[in-house]
């Protein structure tokens, strides 16, 4: 049997791409207070920071679902349920964020 391979490796590098402007978005915010920046100014940049892991978040979840969930659902066994309980509980926890 092959090893079952994640759903966002096809897309893995775009996936860092997003990931290092969010992390620069991260060390842009640390510079923000360290230079004592208004507060507005840097409410704005958590705003936008939050967004683009939101975006990540939703893509990330789309990829879980028509890759791990749907294989799952194929086999047809116990994993298939346990994968879709997996996905409500992300999905619970993404709106509660």
């Amino acid at each position: 049997m092959a090893e079952h391979q994640h759903g966002y490796l096809g897309h893995k590098d775009d996936h860092l791409k997003r990931l290092r402007r969010i992390e620069g978005q991260a060390r842009g915010l640390q510079r923000m207070v360290e230079d004592e920046k208004y507060c507005i100014d840097i409410l704005t940049q958590v705003s936008a920071m939050t967004k683009a892991l939101q975006s990540f978040s939703l893509v990330l979840l789309e990829e879980h679902m028509n890759h791990c969930v749907v294989d799952a659902a194929r086999a047809g066994d116990d994993e298939a349920q346990e994968k879709v309980t997996e996905a409500v509980a992300a999905i619970a926890r993404l709106v509660r964020s």
